[in-house]
Formats: structure tokens, sequence, C-alpha cells
């Protein structure tokens, strides 16, 4: 069974993200193309992401979208534009109707959640202003000096504050899979989250946010593994 994967980087919009991603999935016989978003042009919101997802999918089909993070806000929206077979959320936001990615935070209560893990890990927030450690902790040290080399990812903030324009979730087949070793985004606070909007419950795997990064192989698996229980 080959499919199409089109994945889908959260803030910053680096197809980079991906690298270490797509050479698994191509092993295993499918296509996959990593999305570059517009992520620092202040004129590009939510509709102009999804135009760039669009884009990248070209006139691919058996598409199997991978949305991580902020991309959670994106992904539905090219559900409504192409034929998606499956749209999985990586450590993924998920907006409520009419809601902003500004908005997000205090509406989920992340804040405190967050808070809340550093303290049953032992850790404290103020010894990581700068969030190096919330992303990079478990990823590859020559995987991370790379990362920082290419330099801070540039966001603009137009698509923070745009309300999320969908009244529902698509109809299409969604799952959600969570880093358990997430520091920026506690599996317990998403599970509670998912189950709320969605009325889904996640399923878990191991590495922190960025898990593209991290756990590539073991991620690649588990797309696969969704994508065979789909057939």
């Amino acid at each position: 069974m080959m499919a199409t994967y089109v994945l889908i980087p959260g803030a910053g919009g680096a197809a980079w993200y991906w690298h270490r991603l797509l050479p698994e999935l191509q092993q295993r016989g499918h296509d996959a193309v990593a999305v570059n978003l517009p992520a620092c042009d202040d004129s590009a919101g939510l509709a102009e992401y999804a135009d760039a997802v669009i884009d990248a999918a070209h006139d691919r089909r058996d598409l199997i979208l991978v949305a991580q993070s902020l991309a959670g806000f994106t992904a539905p929206l090219v559900c409504e534009r192409l034929p998606v077979d499956l749209l999985i959320l990586l450590n993924a936001m998920v907006p409520a109707p009419g809601e902003t990615a500004r908005d997000w935070w205090a509406n989920t209560g992340h804040g405190a959640a967050r808070a809340q893990q550093a303290d049953r890990d032992g850790r404290r927030l103020q010894d990581d202003p700068d969030l190096l450690e919330a992303f990079f902790h478990d990823v590859p040290a020559e995987v991370r000096a790379e990362a920082m080399a290419n330099g801070s990812p540039v966001q603009s903030s137009t698509p923070f504050a745009q309300p999320w324009p969908m009244k529902t979730w698509p109809s299409v087949a969604t799952r959600f899979l969570q880093g358990r070793d997430d520091r920026f985004f506690p599996v317990e606070f998403q599970r509670r989250v998912v189950w709320d909007r969605l009325g889904i419950t996640l399923d878990e795997m191991p590495g922190g946010h960025l898990v593209a990064l991290s756990q590539p192989k073991e991620l690649a698996s588990r797309l696969e593994s969704y994508l065979t229980a789909r057939h």
C-alpha cells in the first residue's frame, strides 16, 4: 500500500523539520513531500498557509496529511479543498471554531499544564527561557547543531491573530499522535484537549515535541501503521 504523505511543519514553517523522516517514508515505498510555509510573511495567514500545502501536494492522490504543532490550525482547511484520506495530528494544537491560535494558550490552560509537568519532572521553567531544552532535549546533538546553524525560525504573528474559520471539524478520518516526553505540550494536557475538542483518544510514542527530528524511524513506523489500519 503506497500513500502520499504531505508533511506540514509547525511555527517557523520550515520543511527542514521533516528531513530525517522523508527518507524513512520513501524507503517504505511511499511518496512524501515536506511543505515550506510563508511563516516570515506578515501578509500570509491561515488561508495562505493552506494554499502553500495545496501547492506542495500538487496533483498527488492517496493523501495523508501530517500536521505538526501549529499546523493543527491549517491542516483541516486543506481537508476541505483536497481529497485527503487521513489526517494525522502530531503534537498539535487543536482549534475550536472561531478561536485564534493566540487565544488557544489561555483557553486550553496550557501555561498551568506546562508548569505542572515541569514540577513533576523536577525541572524549572525559568532555567529554559529560550525554550531550547523544551524543544530539543531529546534531539541528537548533531541534528540540534544543524538546527542552530540554520538560525532561529521567524514566525509572523498573522496566523495567530486570525480566528479559525471552520464551524466543525472536517469529515476526514483523524488520528492524534503525541510524544509522551513532550515538554512543551505535555501528554496529560493533550489527552484532555484532544478528548474535549475531538472526542478521540490520542496515541502515544516516545519522543518530545520535535519527534520528526528525534525519532524519525519510530515516527515512520507509527504513520505506516495508521495506513495499514485504514486498509
